[in-house]
């Protein structure tokens, strides 16, 4: 097992890096794309985002003109996923790299280990004492989350590292307000050059986009591969190349429609 939750933070280096905009999307490449913080903004509760319909045209369009070759990279589960971009089903790596739905629907993923119930409840008594704290169920992995409630910071990292020892296999994941308990055999860059290695995949240019640590492995993979990566938000220790502000400005890069301006509204007299 590993404890650290240090591990996926990169070395910052002597200079803050200038990191502009990637170029725009290319026919040739292999998109993979992160979901919160790069294609959604944040929310308070992971259960109350929503994609836009714009967004959710915008990533089909892009999926056919890559030939297929575009898949979410994410922390969520693949049901997760599926329900949030649904009717749309989109290749993807779910729970960090540890579940991943090739092009053509084969999936891989691993079991849940029959200990992780039980620290499933007792992480959720442990959230009730601290209003807006969550606890989220995803299948294989566990995530504790004080975006709402940052006073229960201490006391969730603490109970994750206090299980972790109960959870052989497993490793500590960090992340933006939260820590997660899952397994340890994969992650985003492991996902990511396994994609590679398959149609429609194969032989593309890599770009990844993303903002969390949790996307450190993703970048690298990426620019082993000679591809593009791009930090999303502004972070200063990454080892992406390019960077974009937020969602926002993610949704410029792809080409998504921006939203019409509201209309006056006429005053009755």
């Amino acid at each position: 097992m590993r404890q650290s939750l240090e591990a996926a933070t990169p070395s910052p280096s002597s200079s803050a890096p200038h990191r502009g905009p990637p170029p725009p999307p290319a026919d040739d490449w292999a998109l993979f794309l992160d979901v919160d913080g790069c294609l959604l903004p944040f929310a308070e509760r992971p259960d109350v985002v929503s994609v836009p319909p714009p967004l959710l045209a915008r990533l089909s369009a892009l999926r056919a003109s890559l030939g297929g070759a575009l898949a979410l990279v994410s922390g969520r589960s693949l049901a997760t996923l599926d329900h949030l971009f649904a009717p749309e089903r989109f290749t993807a790596a779910g729970l960090h790299g540890v579940e991943r739905r090739c092009a053509d629907g084969t999936t891989h993923g691993a079991p849940s280990p029959a200990a992780l119930a039980a620290i499933r409840d007792e992480a959720v008594v442990v959230a009730r004492s601290y209003p807006g704290a969550v606890i989220e169920d995803k299948g294989a992995a566990l995530g504790l989350h004080w975006r709402a409630a940052p006073q229960a910071e201490i006391a969730l990292r603490g109970f994750a590292e206090a299980m972790l020892p109960r959870l052989p296999g497993y490793q500590l994941q960090p992340g933006d307000h939260v820590v997660e308990l899952r397994p340890e055999h994969a992650d985003k860059g492991s996902a990511i050059l396994a994609f590679l290695e398959e149609p429609p995949f194969a032989g593309r240019r890599p770009v990844f986009a993303g903002d969390d640590l949790t996307d450190e492995t993703g970048f690298a993979a990426v620019n082993a591969r000679g591809g593009i990566s791009v930090l999303v938000g502004d972070r200063t220790a990454s080892a992406a190349q390019f960077a974009l502000a937020g969602p926002a400005q993610v949704h410029r890069w792809l080409g998504v429609p921006a939203p019409l301006p509201a209309l006056p509204t006429e005053i009755s007299r």
